[in-house]
């Protein structure tokens, strides 16, 4: 196996983990200061390779890390309202977006993708019968999914003109300036920042530390690395591996279950973004 698909599996594996901790995560802070917190941790680890990169670098991270801000904050927000493993199952649309987005550039749907886009909004229905819909948190999620299908469609095409390093440091450089700042526009007139210090207990410090190091600034890192060799449908499919990993991680540390009808519409999602990425075999002249 293409030693490069191995390190997006693992990046996989890791994202997987990271539903659980954000879920522990935001039961005392809330999705933005999550986000804002993780960067600046990973931003700390990144600048050394952030200030020595080039000025087109600074641009085109600027570029994914607003994106990939907006998909974190939406994901996080969503999970002070859901589970991690319907969080997972929403987010893992990103890779039945990846090709839809074709259609942006004149990519005439094929029948097997308009049978996958079906499959999924029926699972996502059955999901939303399960009884933890949440208006909001869904479409905040399903956002974040749409974010993210844009930053691996333009990662396929920008990480080839950049050092992975530089890459991904600058990126999560914008990501933590935006993201605090952000955080302090949205706790103007509150006392949330009075009260981070007393709500950041050693449990959800753990999780920052993992989610800023591991998940941000490590998993960022070997992504635009497998990137520059991996191509956007290659790389989606294999990321609808990770809402598997995050309802196993979710079963072991939260001891989240789904009920019979919610794991057969996460089962028709899962299968509905494997499908939307079988390859496409053109009938013989």
């Amino acid at each position: 196996m293409n030693i490069y698909v191995l390190v997006l599996l693992l990046v996989t594996v890791v994202w997987g983990a990271t539903f659980p901790v954000l879920k522990l995560a935001t039961a005392q802070l809330s999705g933005l200061e999550v986000s804002a917190l993780r960067f600046l941790i990973a931003a700390l680890i990144m600048l050394p390779f952030a200030i020595r990169a080039p000025r087109r670098t600074w641009k085109d991270g600027g570029i994914l890390g607003v994106i990939v801000l907006v998909s974190y904050v939406t994901q996080a927000y969503g999970l002070q309202h859901i589970s991690s493993n319907r969080s997972a199952f929403l987010t893992s649309l990103n890779v039945l977006m990846v090709p839809l987005l074709g259609l942006a550039l004149g990519v005439r749907p094929t029948v097997v993708m308009l049978g996958s886009a079906v499959l999924a909004c029926a699972g996502i229905g059955l999901m939303s019968w399960d009884g933890g819909a949440h208006l909001w948190a869904d479409a905040a999620t399903v956002l974040g999914a749409l974010a993210y299908a844009l930053d691996v469609i333009l990662l396929a095409r920008l990480a080839r003109h950049h050092s992975a390093q530089g890459l991904a440091a600058t990126q999560i450089v914008w990501m933590a300036v935006l993201g605090s700042v952000w955080m302090l526009v949205a706790a103007h007139g509150t006392n949330r920042m009075e009260t981070l210090a007393d709500r950041i207990t050693p449990m959800v410090l753990l999780g920052l530390v993992y989610l800023g190091v591991v998940a941000t600034a490590a998993m960022l890192f070997l992504q635009a690395v497998a990137q520059r060799h991996v191509t956007a449908d290659k790389a989606a499919l294999i990321y609808a591996m990770e809402p598997v990993f995050a309802a196993a991680f979710a079963w072991m540390w939260l001891a989240e279950t789904l009920t019979l009808r919610a794991g057969i519409g996460g089962a028709m999602v899962v299968v509905a973004v494997v499908l939307s990425e079988l390859p496409r075999f053109k009938p013989k002249q």
